[in-house]
């Protein structure tokens, strides 16, 4: 049983989901400290002029120390709309702009917290991709206890997990002699992003996923079998 474990980003990167892909059970760490102006609400993509941030801008005021899915999102329809304004300018020349761009006109839940909202765009990609992976969130689990590397250890055990998968640069945090006290072996992979056929000039690697999907479609499921 092999369990990866990452926060809810938004429209996450390729790697993202290659870790997914390479795991038996993943999980949504959803109950833990959210971390401001980072991946969970944000996320580039590339425009005619190079890279591009998109943002969900979330209620900051009288709000430190809450958790990933208390986050709430700030004025959400406004705000959604000027996100799908941002992909329609920017890749409504994608071979694959209409098939993708259903992801977003499906979405219609204006009172979703930033987790839930994440996770709707996170499913759907698992499913376009054909992903099998058997897919938790920390905040359903029941018996999960401890911070950082034991709450992880407390996880992997939830799910009787012998294998716990991780990116390379969890090196610098990760406390593996921990995992390994508890007869669990880790594994580290360090993701290669490929190259593909993009809009606009010389290739910019490390995007979301959504700039993938736009322009090779299903064909993208390829990149995670490498």
């Amino acid at each position: 049983m092999i369990v990866a474990i990452h926060q809810p980003n938004f429209l996450p990167w390729l790697g993202f989901f290659y870790k997914i892909s390479k795991s038996d059970a993943f999980v949504l760490l959803d109950d833990v400290q959210y971390s401001k102006n980072s991946f969970i609400n944000r996320n580039r993509i590339k425009s005619p002029n190079g890279e591009q941030w998109l943002t969900m801008p979330v209620l900051h005021t009288g709000k430190f120390g809450q958790n990933i899915n208390e986050v709430e999102i700030s004025f959400f329809e406004k705000n959604y709309k000027k996100l799908m304004h941002a992909i329609q300018l920017n890749y409504s020349k994608s071979k694959y702009y209409i098939d993708i761009m259903q992801m977003f006109e499906d979405y219609h839940d204006f009172n979703a917290k930033l987790s839930t909202f994440n996770e709707y765009f996170i499913d759907w990609i698992i499913k376009y991709l054909n992903i099998n992976t058997s897919i938790y969130k920390s905040s359903e689990m029941k018996n999960i206890k401890g911070q950082s590397t034991d709450r992880l250890i407390s996880i992997c055990k939830e799910l009787k997990a012998d294998k716990y998968l991780a990116g390379f640069g969890s090196k610098k945090y990760q406390e593996n002699e921990k995992f390994i006290s508890q007869g669990i072996e880790t594994i580290i992979y360090d993701f290669a992003y490929p190259t593909y056929p993009q809009l606009w000039n010389d290739f910019i690697p490390n995007l979301s996923i959504i700039d993938l999907l736009m322009n090779v479609g299903k064909e993208s499921s390829k990149f995670l079998s490498e």
